[in-house]
């Protein structure tokens, strides 16, 4: 595999099937839910995987098996587990009750909002939002519109990560101390906490999806 020199090796990063669990059936999400609740239980504990195996009486292969989502444990099973880890039976069932949201905003039906330092010609359509979930992160996606070169372009700095993928135009993008050129099909992932804004206005009119993600308390 011929890795672009200067581009990030993320051969070892995707490591995870988007589809895996769509295509399972019920069954194996539950299992997957219920082993990453026993992992994630043994890893606050700082137990190694042969420590529980020795409290439980569970072999340390099934106790794997478990915790990868790949075999469908006993209640009586569970029970030990909780025991040992000292939490409630239910708890290894969190992930799989939880209500999981989604948001559907169809075209030209995103809010208009106004954000801190927007100018004129800077249009922001909020296009969704989920509040925090399980893992305690917010997603706020917006799409960005810029229509007038004379205007001034606001710097903003905030918490969390933010990704811009470009659809129409070009904007020379500011972060921190560089600048990137982006044209439509780039993107550009970087820490919001550092100055970031457009620079300047190359081709217009310029659009692009705006993602921001952070935690709950950031802005609090």
């Amino acid at each position: 595999m011929n890795i672009e020199k200067g581009a990030p090796d993320m051969s070892n990063m995707l490591t995870q099937n988007p589809h895996s669990t769509r295509e399972g059936d019920r069954e194996k999400v539950l299992e997957v839910a219920i082993g990453r609740e026993v992992r994630a239980f043994r890893r606050q504990q700082e137990t190694t995987v042969a420590d529980l195996s020795a409290r439980t009486g569970i072999s340390i292969g099934m106790l794997s098996k478990i915790e990868n989502g790949n075999t469908s444990p006993s209640l009586t099973t569970l029970q030990t587990l909780a025991n040992a880890l000292s939490v409630p039976l239910t708890s290894f069932f969190r992930q799989f009750e939880e209500s999981r949201q989604a948001v559907h905003t169809k075209s030209r039906e995103g809010v208009e909002i106004d954000r801190e330092g927007t100018r004129a010609n800077h249009q922001y359509n909020l296009l969704g939002h989920i509040g925090a979930n399980a893992s305690g992160v917010i997603v706020e996606p917006y799409l960005i519109t810029l229509s007038d070169k004379s205007d001034i372009f606001p710097t903003f700095q905030h918490g969390g990560i933010e990704t811009i993928y470009m659809l129409e135009g070009e904007v020379d993008y500011r972060h921190g101390d560089n600048v990137y050129p982006l044209k439509p099909g780039d993107t550009l992932f970087f820490d919001a906490d550092a100055p970031h804004g457009p620079e300047k206005l190359v081709k217009l009119p310029a659009r692009y999806l705006s993602i921001i993600s952070y935690p709950q308390n950031a802005n609090t």
